[in-house]
């Protein structure tokens, strides 16, 4: 185990501005994205209701956001990497915002399909988007702390969704509009201004950050540039030239299974808690969504201490693994628990599976060639986020089948527990640990052999990883 050397002056108090300018900022963008995403749910019933959208349209409609979603995943990312992430993230919320905001005029299921695949294409690259972003302007020492509070967004987004939404739905009839019309409209009218503000508070270089002094922006852009030449030189240089068959790697397969069984475990959570919740008995909807928010509390908090440690160890393998096992052991005592007893647990699993996210990030932001960061991501992401379709579907169907959701419990604590052993699989790079400690790579490290020809070449790649204004 390794610890990081305290950081320069310069160094620290950029990274301290960057914590105050930039993650508040991205957390409330990570909370629009949540709730336009996912505010159908509370519309649903009015749906079916006024525009005759029944059951099974709405679950295809659900679904068929996370197809999407992959397809222009990867696309998204490759354009980012063209236009700068200061044009291309203002772009994804401000388009994904007016295409919520469309929602309201939904007439028949045919639109309800489109807009809800449109929204897909549209939010697809942000998620990765911020992780490179992350991964491009803070050094690896405070990336695990950025990146949970970034995600804790979405459990904050799960924990205001209901209390917000509802007195949106509650001006039914005003100005001769339904409450789900005034919900779909304000909501992704603030995306866009959200979006509108993003522009200009973000940059996509570090050397355009006028906000940082000179010495804190050659402190914070040398730090990083020593991190991305001791990864190309520790992540092989075989396909050196070529950044798309360097994503052949099977590392990058195994990344993508374990960040699908995460997803499984947050989508399951995200769409059926409530339901879980009203086992109980005897529970107002008011109560059910004050209750189904104690997980995503509980998860906050979870997340940002399992970072922290993460951060000043600098061996997030360890944690990660034990996260994904709290899920499982949580799960699947929630499956076989009393009603009450089953919302504790499932506060446990919370706790795991949300703190799981963050942590696996670490893995591809310090492990993956400088190259193909930004590609790979997307596709971890594009393809792990498939279990957005996958869990609340499976959930559907098993609680169709029998009744319970409880062999979907079941099935959530296997693949949690699939995941954790697949952790064990994925190798760091050796010459990282010794990075973050200030050290030089051992001389008996075979990844720390690379000829100065090898690094000339990982340097000479450093211009097209940054973002472009």
């Amino acid at each position: 185990m390794s610890f990081t050397r305290p950081m320069p002056a310069e160094l620290e108090t950029a990274v301290a501005k960057f914590f105050r300018r930039v993650v508040p900022l991205f957390i409330v963008m990570l909370i629009c994205n949540q709730i336009n995403r996912s505010n159908i749910g509370y519309a649903r019933e009015y749906l079916e209701a006024d525009v005759g959208i029944g059951a099974a349209a709405y679950g295809f409609g659900a679904g068929i956001f996370f197809i999407a979603y992959a397809l222009f995943e990867l696309p998204s990312n490759v354009m980012m990497e063209k236009f700068g992430a200061r044009i291309w993230l203002t772009r994804i919320m401000v388009s994904w915002g007016l295409i919520s905001a469309a929602m309201m005029f939904v007439q028949n299921a045919t639109m309800f399909y489109v807009l809800r695949f449109l929204l897909g294409a549209a939010e697809a690259g942000f998620f990765p988007a911020v992780i490179f972003y992350l991964a491009k302007w803070l050094p690896n020492s405070h990336r695990g702390r950025a990146t949970a509070l970034f995600v804790a967004g979405s459990s904050v987004a799960a924990a205001i969704s209901g209390p917000l939404s509802g007195p949106l739905l509650s001006l039914h009839g005003a100005g001769g509009l339904h409450g789900w019309q005034w919900m779909f409209g304000i909501e992704g009218l603030f995306s866009v201004l959200v979006g509108c503000i993003a522009y200009f508070f973000l940059d996509s270089r570090i050397s355009d950050a006028k906000w940082l002094t000179a010495g804190e922006k050659r402190a914070l852009t040398e730090t990083i540039e020593a991190e991305e030449v001791e990864k190309a030189a520790n992540s092989g240089v075989a396909h050196r030239g070529s950044r798309w068959k360097m994503l052949l790697d099977p590392k990058l397969i195994l990344l993508c299974w374990i960040y699908f069984a995460i997803q499984l475990s947050i989508y399951a959570n995200t769409f059926w808690l409530p339901s879980i919740v009203r086992r109980i008995g005897g529970l107002t909807d008011v109560t059910v969504g004050l209750l189904s928010s104690l997980p995503w509390i509980c998860a906050v908090f979870a997340m940002y201490l399992s970072s922290r440690v993460g951060d000043r160890t600098g061996n997030r393998k360890p944690l990660l693994i034990i996260a994904l096992l709290t899920a499982a052991a949580g799960t699947y005592l929630a499956a076989i628990a009393s009603p009450w007893l089953a919302l504790v647990f499932l506060c446990v699993a919370a706790m795991g599976f949300k703190s799981a996210s963050p942590l696996f990030w670490s893995i591809p932001q310090s492990g993956l060639h400088p190259l193909v960061l930004a590609p790979a991501i997307a596709i971890i992401n594009s393809l792990g986020n498939l279990g957005g379709f996958v869990a609340p579907y499976g959930f559907g169907l098993i609680k169709s089948a029998t009744g319970e959701v409880t062999w979907g419990l079941y099935a959530l604590a296997a693949a949690s527990v699939l995941a954790a052993l697949s952790v064990l699989a994925v190798r760091k790079p050796s010459g990282l640990t010794a990075l973050n400690a200030g050290g030089a790579v051992p001389a008996d490290d075979p990844a720390g052999r690379s000829t100065e020809r090898d690094l000339a070449t990982a340097a000479s790649a450093r211009p097209t990883l940054e973002t472009r204004s």
